[in-house]
């Protein structure tokens, strides 16, 4: 009789110069420096960007009833599996703990957005066990990233240490990574490994486009750098791939460019305003694709459009496949929302799409997404 083994994603809510004969391009471009093997690169890591990582840890009013137990939270989280003898006990009810690193000397922190979410207060604990309060400044349920802001006394003019935000677009597969964190509550602990693969849709999220790296990460990375060997952020430590709530060499970041992008509408307004089209799509298969008279299996295939909506008013019909938005084209379904998103609400973009077998470009209106709409 077969066994059926259920296997998740955790969502983390705690809260070369010659290689075996191989010669490396030097002109090859990677978003740090080469290959650390034989040096003291990761030490010197370490050391200078441990002081801009922080311990975040948030407290909500909520305490359930007396009797009740907490929701189990697996993901890098709060109420996992880790009760059991032999492991770490997990924090008290109403609270949750992580990771967070601060990117520039006023004291502004990045970190996940399931790391604070609907926290009442929440504290960062700094290398040299300082300890502040912390104000949420913005957060992205969509993306998972918050931002946060060390609040100082009246009359305190500290520069906090802080990490340059890197490249994520320059990653690639194979080069060396590390990742600071506090794992279990044990703090700033630096692990290392290799970028596994980019652009990882697991998903979690509309907007997936992890980086899958085997450097180690467990509950309480989450929020955490991932650095190249430059010593840059090129990711946000946020989920892991696991059967037992521990790590198993499976990792996801999601890339800093995302968090680049949102960074300064998160300072100013709080919240991120993206661009919605108003369609329910699906990805195109071989089958479909010869159903449409396609080529290939690129585009988006409409299987829904919202009545008045901005896809409805600009003439997109059930059927049709989106095959170029903005001037982009759509490799993949994923590909869709992404490019939707970022455009400004309001603005006219031309889709072109495929319909009976014939090309045909539209004007669409973009209009605003509410937060309960999904593409």
């Amino acid at each position: 009789m077969k066994k059926y083994f259920l296997t998740s994603f955790l969502i983390l809510f705690l809260n070369f110069p010659i290689i075996n004969g191989f010669d490396l391009n030097p002109a090859y471009a990677l978003s740090g420096k080469v290959n650390p093997v034989g040096t003291n690169l990761i030490v010197e890591i370490a050391k200078k960007q441990n002081p801009a990582v922080v311990f975040v840890t948030s407290k909500t009013k909520f305490q359930p009833a007396k009797g009740n137990t907490p929701p189990n939270r697996n993901p890098f989280g709060q109420f996992g599996p880790y009760g059991r003898p032999g492991h770490p006990q997990p924090p008290a009810p109403g609270g949750g703990s992580g990771t967070g690193f601060i990117i520039d000397k006023e004291g502004y922190i990045l970190t996940n957005h399931h790391v604070v979410d609907n926290a009442d207060v929440i504290k960062i604990t700094l290398d040299n066990e300082k300890e502040f309060e912390a104000e949420l400044i913005g957060s992205d349920s969509k993306t998972d990233i918050a931002l946060l802001k060390i609040v100082k006394q009246t009359g305190d003019n500290t520069e906090f240490p802080y990490l340059a935000l890197g490249n994520s677009s320059d990653v690639e597969v194979g080069e060396w990574v590390v990742a600071i964190g506090n794992p279990f509550g044990l703090d700033h602990t630096v692990t290392t490994g290799v970028v596994s693969a980019k652009a990882r849709n697991i998903g979690a999220g509309p907007y997936d486009e992890y980086i899958q790296t085997d450097a180690s990460i467990n509950p309480g990375n989450s929020g955490g750098p991932l650095l190249n060997m430059s010593g840059d952020v090129i990711g946000i430590n946020t989920a892991i791939f696991s059967r037992t709530g521990g790590n198993v060499g499976i990792g996801f970041t999601i890339p800093i460019n995302m968090a680049s992008d949102i960074l300064e509408e998160l300072k100013k307004d709080g919240r991120v305003t993206r661009g919605w089209l108003g369609v329910m799509i699906q990805k195109i298969t071989p089958e479909l694709a010869e159903t449409f008279k396609l080529s290939d299996s690129n585009g988006a295939l409409v299987n829904d459009v919202v009545p008045n909506g901005p896809a409805a008013m600009g003439g997109l019909k059930r059927g049709d496949v989106i095959v170029k938005f903005n001037g982009k084209e759509i490799v993949s379904v994923e590909n869709l929302p992404k490019h939707v998103a970022s455009v400004e609400p309001g603005k006219s973009v031309q889709v072109e799409i495929v319909r009976d077998g014939s090309k045909k470009s539209l004007d669409v209106t973009i209009a605003k997404m509410k937060e309960e709409k999904q593409a």
